[in-house]
């Protein structure tokens, strides 16, 4: 670099995107005869005053580097007329630009500059402007002096923007305009509509956030549009404003997403040869959509209606649409069948999501042309049938959703065939019989949710090609039964839902590695063995769920080992010994993670679909079932239904804030926990059928009650026993005693279901016993006495 400090006399010097790092050495100062320089894609950082004697600059780019600091050695720099500081670290405000009259092209986007934009007030001959991704604030007057702007972008910034945009109608020559993420809000002074502005701009992106009040009155004065953004902004406005499409004959671009219109849809009257993206998603359209909307928009690519109230059937004239390549039709109140014409005529569809309708039918019952499918959302609707076969032929299909239907028949062979597939949902149809095998080409499935179906069978080996790329497993709510296979040891995993099948057996390494693991869910099924000690590995397991299994032995201590667990569900097995006094759970306090677990991009717009499956959880006798917006708040230990057995001697600081404490029908002893924080909200409930455990909320004093002393009787005194005749007493009830043994042996012969009950109760009553000897004396009176 001091090489270059030498050639004092040198007008240009680019040496951008060669790595250089460290801060700008000061011998740049002798360089005074630079016109342009360009020290751009490097690693430049701190200041830049080095560069303060270069007086002669015309153009200077900075951009994507390090430099930090503020700017006022720019003030120097009279002549220059480009000067490019963008990606870099500068802060504080711009009152060294006013200087710099001589502007031509400005950007200073992407840094931390802050305060108004009063110093660009001098600077009327910028063409080009860019101040996005700033902390600007304050209001956009001082562009209003401007004139010469071609470009100009302001989005990213804390600016206060009319949605008129009063402020640059004198701005004559302006043709692409973005404020998109700023706070845009209705203009007290609201333009009538012979006030027209002085540009005809081709770019307009004005979207998110606030309230704009009535829709733009300028854009009626505008004809020369080629795309407009307009979405997240609260419009008073009870129709669609077709006359955009109307006035603007070469829109190629219209995005009205979440803008509060209500009303019918509408399209313009004539041909539009020229709009290929149309988002009115998530607003209050209703009605039926317009017939010919196919034949008048032909062009479309991209059309996302999804979340209006929609009604009515799909128009067949969707299939005059030969371009489209996505169609969004999801969360409207659509019925009827999909019509063949429109999957016939659009060839190119990569993309169709109609889910959340009321539409009907068989799936693609014609001859539908889906070759080029990648994503099928066709979940939370009314179709009957089975799986279609011609959904074979869509080797490029990466995301099929189906569930939420009426579907019926076997899970189709094919399906695991698909070598893209990431993501398969069929949950909650009616599909039954066994999961189908398949040779490791749906190596690539990430997702794989087939819940509340009818299936049977084992699990097959062949899920153990998924152990490197599954994220999520929901297979919950069948009939499934078996053991896991040994070799499924999914490394990825965060969720699985194997709960409510036959599943048998012990409980295998399968989840040894899975250390992203934050819901297992086993619960309801014949699984037995001891709780594996591995379970210290799953680093982030949150929900723990082994309900009403046949697992035995103790509860391990290498529970305590996970510091994320919110939930823990081991009730209604055989486990035994004592709970670990340093289990413990917290509530997480701030919305879980959604995981997202496919994303296409498409257009240029990210789209995005996640699977939530709910976790059922028993509070107070009663089974809810919570999603995640609720389980932020939840924390509870649930190990009813076992054998328990020990004092409950939990740390206070570990279960002060619990939600749900069940530790009733086991053997446990000792006193019930001190009822403070939320362990004062329990009851009798929490702790019932216990017969060893004593404290108010059990109704037993913990305390020993001292037989009060009775004086003895004289020795020459005959003990007055008052008007019974004890040895009338004695025979009647020793006959008595006689007699009960005598029917209850009787009906226990007799009824061999109440024999077996005898005998379940009299060998709990010997453990109970026992176990209270062992807890209550040392065993050094055992020790003593052998």
């Amino acid at each position: 670099m001091n090489d270059f400090c030498e050639l004092i006399n040198l007008q240009e010097l680019d040496i951008n995107g060669n790595n250089l790092r460290g801060s700008l050495p000061m011998c740049f100062s002798n360089l005074t005869s630079l016109k342009k320089l360009s020290l751009s894609y490097n690693q430049f950082s701190e200041s830049i005053s080095a560069l303060k004697s270069l007086t002669l600059l015309e153009s200077l780019d900075l951009s994507s580097n390090q430099f930090s600091g503020n700017i006022s050695t720019l003030k120097s720099l009279t002549l220059l007329e480009s000067l490019d500081l963008s990606s870099n670290q500068f802060s504080g405000n711009i009152s060294a630009l006013k200087s710099l009259t001589l502007l031509e092209s400005l950007d200073l986007s992407s840094n931390q500059f802050f305060g108004n934009i009063s110093a660009l007030q001098s600077l009327t001959l910028l063409e080009s402007l860019d101040l996005s991704s700033n902390q600007f604030s304050g209001n956009i007057s001082a562009l209003e002096s401007l004139t010469s702007l071609q470009l100009l972008d302001i989005s990213n910034n804390k600016f206060h923007i009319p949605s008129s945009l009063r402020p640059l109608f004198n701005l004559s020559k302006l043709k692409d305009l973005n404020a998109d993420n700023n706070n845009i809000h209705a203009d007290d002074h609201e333009m009538s509509h012979s006030s027209a502005p002085r540009f005809q701009l081709t770019t307009i992106k004005l979207s998110c956030c606030g309230s704009g009040g009535s829709f733009p009155q300028f854009l009626y004065h505008q004809s020369e549009l080629w795309v407009v953004f307009l979405s997240d902004i609260y419009f008073k406005v009870d129709r669609f404003p077709f006359w955009l499409l109307e006035n603007n004959t070469k829109l190629v671009t219209l995005s009205l997403m979440n803008c509060s219109l209500s009303g019918p849809f509408q399209v313009p009257s004539y041909v539009h040869s020229a709009l290929s993206y149309l988002d009115i998603s998530n607003n209050a359209f209703g009605g039926n959509i317009p017939v010919k909307m196919g034949a008048h928009l032909p062009v479309l690519g991209y059309l996302n209606m999804s979340k209006n109230y929609f009604n009515g059937s799909i128009p067949s004239s969707f299939g005059d649409m030969s371009s489209l390549e996505v169609l969004d039709l999801s969360n409207n109140q659509l019925s009827r069948e999909i019509p063949e014409h429109m999957t016939m005529g659009c060839s190119l569809l990569q993309v169709l999501a109609l889910s959340n309708n009321k539409l009907q039918g068989s799936i693609f019952s014609g001859n539908f042309n889906l070759t080029n499918f990648s994503t099928l959302e066709l979940n939370g609707n009314n179709f009957t049938g089975m799986i279609p076969n011609v959904l074979a032929n869509c080797s490029y299909l990466y995301i099929l959703d189906l569930s939420n239907n009426s579907i019926f028949g076997e899970v189709p062979s094919w399906i695991w065939n698909m070598s893209e597939l990431a993501a398969l949902d069929v949950s909650r149809n009616q599909l039954f019989g066994r999961l189908p095998q398949w040779r490791g080409y749906a190596s690539n499935l990430e997702q794989v949710a087939m819940a509340d179906n009818q299936l049977e069978g084992s699990i097959p080996r062949a899920i153990c090609s998924l152990n490197f790329k599954l994220q999520f497993l929901d297979l919950s709510m069948n009939s499934l039964s078996g053991t896991l296979p040994s070799c499924f040891k999914p490394v990825s995993v965060r969720e699985v839902h194997l709960f409510k099948n036959k599943l048998q057996g012990a409980l295998p390494n399968a989840f040894h590695d899975s250390s992203s693991l934050v819901t297992l869910d086993l619960s309801y099924n014949h699984l037995k063995g001891n709780i594996p000690n591995w379970v210290s590995n799953l680093s982030k397991l949150s929900y723990l769920l082994l309900r009403r299994n046949h697992f035995e032995g103790e509860i391990p201590i290498q529970l305590c080992k996970l510091d994320r667990l919110s939930l823990i569900d081991l009730s209604q097995n055989n486990l035994s010994g004592g709970i670990p006094s340093c289990l413990k759970v917290f509530a997480q306090n701030y919305a879980p993670e959604q995981y997202i677990w496919h994303q296409t991009i498409y257009y240029g717009m990210n789209s995005s679909v996640s699977i939530e499956v709910s976790i059922e959880y028993t509070v107070k006798s009663r089974s809810y079932n919570y999603k995640r917006r609720m389980l932020q708040y939840m924390s509870g230990i649930d190990l009813s239904c076992n054998k328990l057995t020990g004092e409950i001697s939990f740390e206070t600081k570990n279960i002060k804030k619990i939600f749900t404490l069940n530790l009733s029908h086991n053997s446990l002893t000792g006193p019930t926990p001190e009822r403070i924080g939320q362990l004062g909200a329990f009851d009798e409930s929490n702790y019932v059928g216990n017969p060893f455990l004593c404290g108010s909320l059990v109704g037993k004093n913990c305390s020993p009650v001292e037989t009060p002393l009775t004086p003895k009787a004289s020795a020459g005194n005959k003990e007055d026993h008052g008007f019974i005749d004890m040895d009338a007493f004695y025979a009647s009830f020793f006959a008595c005693y006689v007699m009960v043994l005598l029917c209850i042996a009787a009906v226990l012969y007799i009824n061999p279901y109440w024999r077996q009950a005898w005998f379940y109760h009299i060998h709990m009553a010997v453990d109970s016993c026992y176990y209270f000897v062992i807890d209550n004396f040392p065993r050094s009176f055992f020790s003593g006495n052998m």
